[in-house]
């Protein structure tokens, strides 16, 4: 879907919103992948700032990273936005021509919201305009990042989202006038999102897929409808879904992007490869699907059958967990503060990654493509899920693992 013209001679105006640093990282991606250019005039390079270990020693408690500004090798100069008009939220407004206005909706969690403050400087380092929403900031906030929103959502002619199953972004959906909708990448969401819009089928997140409908859901249900709606193409509305994962049921009308990390790959590395391992954790605990003391298990030998040292944490993993992982698996816990696909292509990396069943498995071989590390995934074994894992779980997360390319394939915790 190429830049469609609002009014002769000037490019039409997109409006992105995202509620996590992976959103935001895919929508720079399908942004570089589609043309679309910031609009500054100075230049000077990224300055990412370092990963730290979070637990030096067994016994201390796990920690945020600290963030200390280092300089990675073959850093490429990228331009910043050129400051404008004040807008709203104290935001600068739009320069003349400007072609896309990035809105984070921004959550509650500490880890996920400092990944999205250095992700939203990425963004700004290329050029656009970046607007960030208390919009879970107490019980007026969303009342007023709606109605802050209202003007430039009835305006934009393209809206980019994140989470189509996220009741903020369904909500806004009906508000907008677009002619032109695209979905990128949530993870392994977007799977279970591009199946249901071919079924027809009310839009549920695949972890909670099985349970009756609470009374939240129940209330919202016309909102959602409404959205599938929106979301489903016609002659009065294009829909695109930009994506890294398989997708085998494409619903008639919705045209598929294949994001390969083309921008992610040309602004880092390419990295330092380590001799030894690194493994991936996974928040398959916090949202009740797999068993925490069958996880730190699984870690355990996992860890020790292919010699891992470092534990990179999922951003919505709890500290108390990790905590005791690091005491009992004596694993150095590191708290990303930013996507893992570019921790790993700026380095250092391990040459094998160990991962479960998770998004990283199919966008770590595209971003780490020509630089020999070898990811590996192990399966999720049955007996690892809760009692209360919704029924389609097992067979979801094994889709996840026998869907991905160019990995290697863990069947049981061994040596490699």
């Amino acid at each position: 879907m190429s830049p469609r013209a609002g009014h002769p001679g000037h490019p039409a105006h997109t409006l992105a919103f995202v509620e996590s640093p992976v959103q935001l990282l895919n929508v720079l991606e399908w942004a570089h992948a589609h043309g679309l250019r910031g609009t500054a005039e100075q230049v000077r390079p990224v300055v990412p700032a370092q990963v730290r270990p979070v637990v030096p020693a067994q016994v201390r408690p796990v920690v945020p990273a600290q963030v200390r500004p280092v300089v990675p090798a073959q850093a490429r100069p990228v331009v910043p936005a050129r400051a404008g008009r004040a807008g709203p939220a104290g935001e600068p407004a739009p320069p003349a021509g400007a072609q896309l206005t990035l809105v984070v909706l921004s959550p509650t969690d500490p880890m996920t919201r400092g990944q999205l403050r250095r992700m939203a400087d990425l963004a700004r380092d290329e050029g656009y305009r970046v607007r960030w929403e208390e919009a879970r900031g107490g019980t007026t906030a969303p009342f007023h990042t709606i109605g802050g929103l209202a003007g430039s959502l009835r305006r934009a002619e393209r809206i980019v989202m994140g989470d189509p199953f996220s009741r903020y972004v369904q909500l806004l959906l009906t508000i907008t006038r677009a002619r032109d909708l695209v979905v990128v990448d949530d993870g392994t969401a977007t799977m279970e999102f591009v199946a249901q819009l071919a079924r027809g089928e009310r839009l549920v997140r695949w972890h909670r897929k099985g349970g009756r409908p609470g009374a939240r859901d129940l209330l919202f249900a016309p909102v959602s409808s409404s959205a599938r709606r929106r979301l489903t193409p016609s002659a009065r509305r294009r829909v695109e879904v930009f994506s890294s994962m398989p997708v085998t049921e494409i619903p008639d009308g919705v045209t598929v992007t294949a994001n390969d990390f083309t921008w992610t790959r040309a602004r880092f590395g390419p990295p330092r490869i380590t001799k030894g391992a690194d493994l991936v954790g996974t928040s398959l605990v916090e949202t009740g699907v797999v068993d925490g003391d069958r996880y730190l298990t699984a870690v355990r030998d996992l860890a020790k059958a292919h010699g891992a040292t470092r534990y990179f944490a999922h951003r919505r993993e709890s500290a108390e967990k990790l905590h005791r992982l690091a005491v009992e698996t004596g694993l150095e816990i590191v708290r990303p503060d930013l996507p893992l696909e570019l921790i790993a292509r700026r380095g250092p990396i391990g040459r094998t990654v160990l991962s479960f069943p998770s998004t990283v498995v199919h966008t770590l071989p595209l971003a780490l493509a020509g630089t020999g590390v070898r990811v590996a995934v192990c399966d999720i074994d049955p007996t690892w899920l809760t009692d209360t894992a919704s029924p389609r779980a097992q067979g979801f997360l094994s889709g996840v693992t026998g869907t991905a390319r160019d990995i290697h394939r863990l069947t049981a915790i061994s040596p490699a």
